[in-house]
């Protein structure tokens, strides 16, 4: 028998015999390792304990306490078991796919009847029964017509359907937990009982179409959320409290901000609030990048099919477009236009007015703009995910050579940014080469090179995330933490050769001769509307008051105050402060429990002792007392916390 040689990660390297399992491994090292053993990483790839190696390889075992393969690997192998925990309690359920997905996984279920929350009950606990029943997992590999003829004779035509739509040469792997069995490419654990029984829950059922097809059958798909232990299931479930809490549709109706109806799918109506709230924001966006060397454009919104195509959209991106078609004059046929799904190729096209010199480079070009996307209806979800949404977009038309430094002060500007709103942890992921790509390898060194290069010189570590780059060039993706410990994918910054080729762009170097500039397309917070919502959810409606929409209301505590309640107004208003006044007949403490409720940071109560004295009673937002100021000194205190932060001195 041939021998392979497999090396660990201390560099040492064994020999063993072709086909040799990682459990085989595991075992040739210590039995304790054998007995801890879940998966292994052979040659990067994760790989099942029962999967034979049969050329060297680097290969590292797995265990419990690696949190990465443990978690999927018990995610995975719960989408299992309450499949076979659905079709033991309701028989003739067909089964199809079961993916891991955030903190848990789904699965899909054809069942004419709707599942109740009284059946995710009794799922759970039969789930727990065939843990606790602590089965073998075992795999086997299966011809193409034995995979199909067992399917066929099962009654489970999802699964012929998979069966058929693996490409051929490919292994059909079938894993058995127990006494039932499921099409799956693995890994797994090596029984049920590695699961652990205390550390998931069914969370919810909700339809979707086979495939994400709408003319295929509509399923029912049940979520489930599993962690390693029952202590970090139970900060999932408190976590996920605090954000339904959060919620920024909840918060946007009791704070007015905004509404969507079913006329304007995946559109929002910003109220007088909200749009305070937008234009606060854009306007410190705008003040931010002129000071960092910014130019502000502005493209049309409408375009006519001949630049998606040139640029390339047309062909890879044409569904996610809203087209438009118009009878223009002398035209024999209609005139196919599309709604901007991006700024990029419009900014290609201001780039490209006039001669551009290396001297001109780099040139920062900034958009406010709005695009359209067509999104599922069942993808919306409030402001998050819209159809009609504006970028904080830009690109950096540069030279290779000043990939580096642009994105080294990239970093800097957004972290700046980040932290003026209130978001100081956050991480980058790079993203690198995918298997189809464009370009040389030596360029694709040179840039993944650089974006690296320019983290470590902006003083911040980065992830390596293996061929998840776009076929034109590497990226950065910023991913920020909000107060409660969600993640979210707002910034970006991607290195595109592509675009200006496709469009022709260039510039005269200083040989004298037409280049190619290198474009990098860069966004900070991503969408306007998607950012206000995390900001809505992490400071839980409480706004820092820059941004807040109703900074003061000023509320009469007797109508006798009055006329002082509309002096001390409108003296705030002139001091920059955005307040209001509230003289309606109603008691104090039903007006502090209503303004409270809106988030208002500041509430003014205004009696005879105050219109005398001269001073307000102010009472600050979360906060059960209140206190006397001065008039004067109040305005003064809140005209600087008013300040946007770039603005103070």
């Amino acid at each position: 028998m041939s021998q392979i040689s497999l090396t660990f990660p201390d560099g040492n390297s064994r020999e063993y015999a072709a086909g040799v399992t990682p459990a085989e491994v595991a075992a040739s090292i210590a039995p304790s390792l054998a007995k801890k053993a879940i998966s292994a990483q052979v040659n990067g790839a994760h790989w099942d304990l029962q999967w034979p190696i049969t050329e060297d390889a680097q290969i590292a075992i797995n265990t419990m306490a690696d949190d990465g393969p443990a978690l999927e690997l018990i995610r995975h192998d719960l989408a299992h078991i309450m499949a076979r925990a659905v079709q033991e309690l309701y028989p003739g359920v067909k089964v199809t796919i079961g993916p891991v997905r955030d903190n848990g996984w789904f699965y899909d279920f054809d069942r004419e009847e709707p599942f109740t929350p009284e059946d995710l009950g009794a799922i759970e606990k039969k789930m727990r029964e065939i843990i606790n029943a602590r089965d073998a997992i075992k795999t086997e590999v299966w011809s193409r017509k034995h995979a199909i003829d067992h399917y066929l004779a099962t009654e489970e035509p999802y699964k012929v359907e998979l069966i058929n739509r693996i490409p051929p040469g490919e292994d059909i792997r079938m894993y058995w937990h127990g006494n039932w069995q499921d099409l799956c490419r693995g890994p797994h654990l090596q029984h049920t009982g590695q699961v652990p029984a205390d550390a998931f829950k069914l969370t919810h059922v909700a339809g979707a179409y086979w495939l994400g097809d709408s003319t295929r059958p509509m399923l029912q798909r049940i979520y489930g959320v599993a962690f390693k232990t029952k202590k970090d299931l139970n900060a999932w479930v408190t976590m996920m409290e605090e954000a339904a809490k959060r919620d920024h549709r909840k918060l946007g109706r009791e704070m007015d901000l905004f509404h969507m109806q079913e006329e304007a799918p995946g559109q929002i109506f910003w109220h007088p609030n909200g749009w305070t709230i937008y234009t606060a924001l854009q306007d410190y966006m705008r003040r931010k990048q002129r000071t960092d060397g910014y130019v502000e454009v502005n493209t049309p919104q409408v375009v006519n099919r001949k630049l998606w195509e040139a640029s390339g959209h047309w062909e890879n991106y044409q569904e996610n477009m809203f087209i438009v078609e118009v009878d223009e004059e002398h035209a024999r046929e209609k005139t196919v236009n599309a709604l901007k799904p991006m700024n990029c190729p419009c900014h290609v096209q201001i780039f490209n007015q006039g001669v551009k010199s290396y001297r001109d480079l780099p040139l920062r070009m900034a958009e406010f703009g709005s695009c359209a996307r067509y999104e599922p209806s069942g993808a919306l979800h409030g402001i998050m995910r819209v159809r009609g949404f504006t970028q904080d977009d830009a690109h950096i038309f540069c030279t290779e050579d000043q990939i580096e430094v642009e994105t080294e002060k990239f970093i800097k500007f957004l972290s700046g940014i980040y932290a003026d709103l209130g978001f100081t942890d956050w991480r980058i992921k790079l993203s690198t080469r995918p298997e189809k790509r464009i370009g040389s390898n030596e360029s694709w060194d040179y840039t993944e090179a650089a974006l690296g290069n320019a983290c470590k010189a902006a003083g911040y570590n980065y992830e390596i995330f293996e061929g998840e780059g776009a076929f034109y060039g590497p990226k950065l993706e910023f991913v920020l933490t909000d107060a409660i410990g969600r993640d979210w994918q707002c910034g970006t910054l991607q290195v595109d050769t592509n675009l200006p080729e496709r469009l022709d762009a260039e510039f005269v170097g200083s040989d004298g001769e037409r280049h190619r500039p290198v474009m990098l397309h860069r966004a900070v917070l991503g969408s306007f509307e998607r950012f206000i919502g995390i900001l809505i959810e992490s400071h839980a409606g409480k706004m820092p008051l820059w941004l807040a929409p109703r900074q003061v209301v000023v509320a009469s505590i007797v109508s006798d105050a009055d006329d002082y309640v509309l002096e001390v107004t409108s003296r705030l208003r002139v001091a920059g402060i955005r307040a209001e006044a509230d003289t309606r007949n109603e008691k104090i403490n039903y007006k502090v429990r209503e303004h409270s409720l809106g988030k208002v940071p500041y509430i003014f109560a205004i009696g005879m002792k105050e219109v005398e004295e001269r001073t307000v009673s102010v009472r600050k937002l979360g906060e059960n007392r209140t206190s006397t100021v001065a008039l004067d000194a109040v305005i003064e205190d809140l005209r600087a916390e008013s300040t946007p932060p770039d603005l103070r001195g």
